[in-house]
C-alpha cells in the first residue's frame, strides 16, 4: 500500500519529499537500485552543487544581500600592540585555582576584558581628531615663537582660546579646570572668587568672600566648588550660594579632589592631611604628617595616592587607610617647591630651592635625570599628552619628551607681567591656564591635550539631563576609600602569606591542625544494626577523642616547660660571702 502511494506521488510529480519506507526483517532484502538510474541522480546532484553559491563560498563565508561573497570574512584584525594599550592589569592566573566554579567565573571575566580591549582598539580607527605639535621652520626654535603668532596661524575657534583677564586688584590667583575642561574657577588671594564657562566666556558666578583665599577646587561636577579661606573650608554652588562651612578643616593650604572616590584631600598649615567624602559629607581620615606646613601637594591619577612635599626636601606618599607614609623619598637638598605626577602615574617631577628639576620613575623610585633651571620652578603640571609646564617666576616654560631624555631647550616660552602662582593644563584642549599677580592668562600649547574624549566619561558638550544621569551613575560606581593602595593590581589577589599565618595561629590556638588528617568515616554495619544517628555518634566520638589527646599532649608540654628548674647562680665560697647573701632565695 505504501509503495503504491509513493509511486503515485512520483508519477504525479508531487514536489513533497518522499518518505523513506522502513523495511522489517521479515520482509526480506531491499530490491537493488538500477545502476543507470542512480548514476543519473548522482550527476544531477553534482550539477546542483556546482550551481549553488553556498558551496562556492566555502566554510566561514557569508552571502550578502546582493548575493556577492564577502572577500574579508570575520571581524577586522587588530595588532597586538594596539590591543595592549587598552589592557588594564595582567591576566589572572587560573592554573592555581582549584574551585571549578570560581575558575569558570575568572575565565568569563578574562574573556570579557579581552573582548573590551579588542573592541576599543578596533574603534580607535573611527576617531576623527589627531594630535599634533608645533614645528618651526628650518633653523627656527619653537621656543622663540610668540603666542600672538600662534593665535594668528590657527583657525578662529582655536585663536579665541588665547586671552588674558586683567584682574590686578585681588590677585594673585589660583586656577582650576573641571574634568571635562569646560569650566574655569579663579580664586584671588584677596577674596575674589569667579566661576565661568571659558569657551563661551559666560560668567556663572562672581563673589567676594571678604577673607584671604589659599586655594580653590572643583568637586565632581561644575555645580559645586570648594574654597580654602583664611580660617575654614567652604563649599559653594555655581550661583555663589554657600552650601556648607567645614570648621574641622582649619587653615587649609592646598586641595586635591579624587573623582572616582568622591574624596576631597586637604593639606593644612599645621601639618594635617584630611579627607572629606563629599557624597555623604563625612570626614574619612585625619592624618598628622609631622612634616610642618604643607604647601606642596599633588595626586597620582592612576591610584589616588596623595604626594606631599616638605621643607626638608622629602616627598611622602599617603593613603587614607594608613597613618604612616607609604613611601618617603629624599628628592632635594633644600625645600620642595612644586611637584606633579603624569596621567599614567609612572613619572613624577619635582623642583626645589636648589633650582633643580628632577624626574623620577615611580615604579622603581629612582631618579631618571635632572635639569638645572635659572631661577627654579615654583609651579609644575603635566598635560594629558606628557608635556611638562614649569613656572619660573614670570617665565612660563613648556618641555616636550622630558621623561625620555633631558631636553636642551624648552618647547615653548612665554613671559608674564607678574610672577605665576598657579599653573594648570586644560583637559582635552591645547590650552595652559596661568594665574599670576595681575589676573589670568590662557596660553596656546599645541599638542598638550587629548584630541578625542570619551563622552560617557568626560563630555564637554553634555546637557543638563546628561550631567544628572552621569552623576547618578558615578555615585553608584563610587570606589570605597578602603581600596586606595599603592599597587591597585593587588586588589582581587589572595594574600598567601597572611593565609598561612592565620592557619598557623589557628593551630596554636586549638592545639591541633583540623586540616591535617582526613575526617573519620565510620563503616556501615550489617542490615538492621546500622543507622544514620549511630554513624554520626561514632564520628563525633572519634573526633572528640583525637581532640582530647592533642589537648593533653599540648598541656603536658606546657607543664614540662614550666617545671623546668631555673639556672641558679653558683654560691660564693665561705670566705667571699657578704652580709647581703642571707637575703638571696
Amino acid at each position: 500500500m505504501e509503495e503504491g502511494r509513493a509511486a503515485g506521488r512520483e508519477e504525479a510529480g508531487d514536489p513533497r519529499k518522499k518518505k523513506k519506507v522502513v523495511r522489517r526483517y521479515w520482509e526480506g532484502e531491499a530490491p537493488q537500485a538500477d545502476p543507470e538510474e542512480s548514476g543519473a541522480r548522482g550527476a544531477k546532484k553534482a550539477r546542483q552543487d556546482e550551481a549553488s553559491p553556498r558551496k562556492l563560498m566555502g566554510p566561514g563565508r557569508k552571502k550578502t544581500i546582493s548575493g556577492k561573497v564577502d572577500p574579508f570574512p570575520g571581524p577586522a584584525s587588530v595588532s597586538r600592540e594596539r590591543v595592549r594599550r587598552f589592557q588594564r592589569g595582567a591576566g589572572g592566573q587560573m592554573g592555581t585555582v582549584s574551585n571549578k566554579r570560581l575558575k569558570r567565573q575568572l575565565a568569563r571575566q578574562e574573556e570579557k576584558a579581552q573582548a573590551a580591549a579588542k573592541q576599543a582598539a578596533r574603534m580607535e580607527m573611527l576617531l576623527l581628531e589627531d594630535a599634533g605639535f608645533l614645528e618651526g621652520d628650518e633653523g627656527e626654535d619653537t621656543c622663540t615663537i610668540a603666542q600672538a603668532d600662534i593665535a594668528e596661524a590657527v583657525d578662529l575657534a582655536a585663536g579665541a582660546k588665547h586671552f588674558e583677564l586683567r584682574l590686578n586688584q585681588f590677585g594673585p590667583y589660583r586656577v582650576d579646570y573641571t574634568r571635562n575642561g569646560r569650566h574655569l574657577l579663579l580664586g584671588g588671594r584677596r577674596g575674589h572668587v569667579a566661576a565661568l564657562d571659558w569657551h563661551t566666556k559666560a560668567l556663572m558666578c562672581e563673589i567676594n568672600v571678604m577673607e584671604s583665599v589659599a586655594d580653590v577646587a572643583w568637586l565632581h561636577t561644575e555645580t559645586m566648588f570648594a574654597v580654602a579661606q583664611r580660617k575654614w573650608l567652604y563649599v559653594y554652588d555655581n550661583q555663589g550660594v554657600e552650601l556648607n562651612c567645614l570648621k574641622r578643616f582649619h587653615g587649609v593650604q592646598r586641595m586635591q579632589f579624587l573623582p572616582y572616590h568622591f574624596l576631597l584631600a586637604t593639606a593644612s598649615e599645621t601639618g594635617f592631611l584630611q579627607y572629606l567624602d563629599i557624597s555623604v559629607g563625612t570626614e574619612v581620615a585625619t592624618i598628622c604628617t609631622k612634616g610642618g606646613r604643607l604647601g606642596v601637594m599633588a595626586q597620582n591619577p592612576s591610584n589616588a595616592i596623595v604626594h606631599l612635599g616638605h621643607s626638608n626636601g622629602t616627598v611622602t606618599l599617603w593613603s587614607p587607610n594608613v597613618k604612616e607614609p607609604l613611601v618617603r623619598m629624599l628628592c632635594h637638598r633644600g625645600a620642595v617647591r612644586a611637584l606633579a605626577v603624569d596621567g599614567s602615574g609612572t613619572y613624577m617631577a619635582t623642583s626645589g630651592l636648589d633650582r633643580k628639576l628632577h624626574i623620577y620613575d615611580l615604579r622603581t623610585y629612582r631618579r631618571l635625570h635632572s635639569l638645572l633651571l635659572p631661577t627654579g620652578a615654583g609651579q609644575l603640571d603635566f598635560s594629558q599628552r606628557g608635556l611638562l609646564g614649569a613656572a619660573c617666576q614670570e617665565i612660563i616654560q613648556v618641555y616636550k619628551d622630558i621623561v625620555s631624555c633631558p631636553p636642551t631647550k624648552p618647547y615653548l616660552c612665554h613671559s608674564l607681567p607678574r610672577p605665576a602662582h598657579a599653573l594648570r593644563f586644560c583637559p582635552f584642549e591645547d590650552v595652559l591656564g596661568v594665574g599670576h599677580g595681575e589676573g589670568f592668562a590662557s596660553l596656546l600649547v599645541p599638542g598638550a591635550g587629548e584630541p578625542n574624549f570619551d563622552a560617557l566619561e568626560s563630555n564637554p558638550f553634555r546637557s543638563r539631563k546628561q550631567r544628572q544621569e552621569w552623576e547618578v551613575k558615578a555615585l553608584l560606581e563610587k570606589i570605597p576609600h578602603e581600596l586606595i593602595s599603592l599597587d591597585p593590581g593587588q586588589l582581587g589577589t589572595v594574600d598567601r602569606v597572611s593565609l598561612e599565618q592565620r592557619q598557623k595561629e589557628r593551630v596554636e590556638r586549638l592545639g591541633y591542625d583540623p586540616q591535617a588528617k582526613v575526617k573519620f568515616c565510620p563503616r556501615k554495619r550489617t542490615k538492621g544494626r546500622d543507622s544514620a544517628v549511630g554513624r554520626l555518634r561514632r564520628r563525633k566520638k572519634v573526633a572528640a577523642e583525637e581532640q582530647r589527646a592533642a589537648i593533653r599532649k599540648s598541656i603536658s608540654q606546657r607543664q614540662k616547660g614550666e617545671q623546668r628548674p631555673c639556672p641558679q647562680a653558683p654560691k660564693a665560697p665561705q670566705g667571699q660571702r657578704s652580709a647581703l647573701d642571707r637575703f638571696q632565695k
